[in-house]
């Protein structure tokens, strides 16, 4: 069974009982869908018990692609991404050479869409989906980044499956939300809580533009 895991952001709380729930759940493979833990309160032991996983396969986000491409055409991201080091020392120039995508049992995983790392689906149909798409047709696509759990069809045949975030939800529910994919194919959503309070204080205790937004992101499960 495969445990899909996106958008960590160093939350090693959240990260504990969600594989604690994988495990439990018999989940023996691991696909980690980038945003791991750049800029976040624990960043290099988030890192490092993602490596002590079994069978890991691992696809770039944003975040890692951001440890060397800092988006110049948003400044204030910029900004907030220069109040402090990334946190991850010499892990930066792997974790930026990771893969953009893969397909792995006949699904595709990418990090926002087949285009971009910074463009994902949302929730409804839109008019944006098929040239997101790239090109994919009958095939399932997972994908993170909006940190929104939700499934539809998309076009030309396709499944759009969005795991939801494990580290910091946005669509209302703050527990940490991930994937099981089934022997059968077949994708179950899990929500699993954590201590919120002590992940909202850690980010806190970060400080910096990011670390306030990231608390109350925590507290409330949503921008």
């Amino acid at each position: 069974m495969l445990a899909v895991l996106y958008d960590i952001h160093g939350n090693l709380v959240a990260l504990e009982e969600v594989l604690g729930d994988a495990e439990a759940a018999g989940a023996d493979r691991y696909l980690l869908g980038g945003d791991f833990a750049s800029w976040s309160p624990w960043p290099l032991e988030t890192i490092a018990r993602l490596r002590g996983l079994p069978n890991t396969t691992w696809i770039r986000g944003n975040g890692e692609r951001w440890l060397r491409e800092l988006p110049l055409d948003r400044p204030e991201v910029v900004d907030a991404l220069r109040e402090r080091d990334s946190g991850l020392g010499t892990e930066e120039g792997w974790l930026y050479s990771l893969q953009a995508q893969k397909e792995l049992d006949g699904v595709l995983y990418v990090h926002g869409s087949p285009l971009s790392d910074v463009d994902s689906f949302p929730a409804e149909s839109g008019s944006d989906d098929e040239r997101i798409l790239e090109g994919v047709r009958d095939q399932t696509v997972v994908f993170g980044h909006s940190h929104l759990q939700f499934r539809r069809p998309g076009p030309n045949g396709t499944t759009l499956v969005n795991p939801g975030s494990v580290g910091m939800p946005l669509d209302g529910d703050v527990r940490g939300a991930y994937a099981l994919r089934h022997d059968d194919g077949e994708f179950e959503f899990r929500r699993i809580p954590f201590d919120t309070e002590r992940v909202a204080h850690a980010w806190e205790a970060l400080g910096g533009t990011f670390g306030q937004m990231a608390a109350a992101r925590t507290r409330r499960g949503s921008d």
